[in-house]
């Protein structure tokens, strides 16, 4: 049975804007400050731990700051009208209509920027991050981000997605 670490909350965290999409609708814009929490499943290496938890703690960090303070704009989503211009980014929902500036948006390859959606995304990039760093011995990750206290949407990547 493998082993589990879990890192969560303290500087795993990010403040950024959104809105979905449901329902042929599309909520107002609006911010969340979203806690994160990172569990991570594998045998124990030859140091007796699954990751450091130091090392788990920054790349999970990082990819908050990439988030932090920036509008989500769900790159793949089939509800917006989505176009890059040099300088920002203009969408469109049915009448209503954003532009943002490049700089204050991050385009992620999700279809909508659901809490679920973003733990699919933070568990494939610390996927990633993981096998660049030679842990082969990771079996499963799971990531819970949370919107507001009580309110979270979780992803489970299991063996390599």
């Amino acid at each position: 049975m493998p082993h589990k670490i879990i890192v969560e909350r303290n500087t795993l965290r990010f403040a950024a804007a959104h809105f979905t999409t449901f329902a042929g609708q599309c909520e107002p814009l609006h911010g969340h400050n979203y806690d994160v929490t990172v569990e991570v499943e594998g045998e124990l290496t030859e140091d007796s731990w699954v990751v450091d938890f130091s090392e788990l703690k920054s790349m999970t960090r990082a990819l908050c700051q990439e988030l932090d303070h920036k509008f989500i704009l769900q790159r793949e989503s089939r509800a917006l009208q989505i176009d890059e211009g040099k300088s920002n980014w203009k969408v469109r929902f049915q009448e209503r209509g954003w532009v943002f500036p490049k700089s204050d948006v991050v385009a992620l390859p999700i279809d909508n920027s659901t809490a679920e959606r973003l733990a699919e995304w933070f568990a494939g990039r610390l996927r990633e991050e993981l096998a660049s760093r030679g842990a082969t011995n990771v079996s499963s990750i799971a990531v819970g981000v949370e919107e507001m206290p009580g309110q979270s949407g979780w992803w489970r990547d299991a063996a390599g997605g």
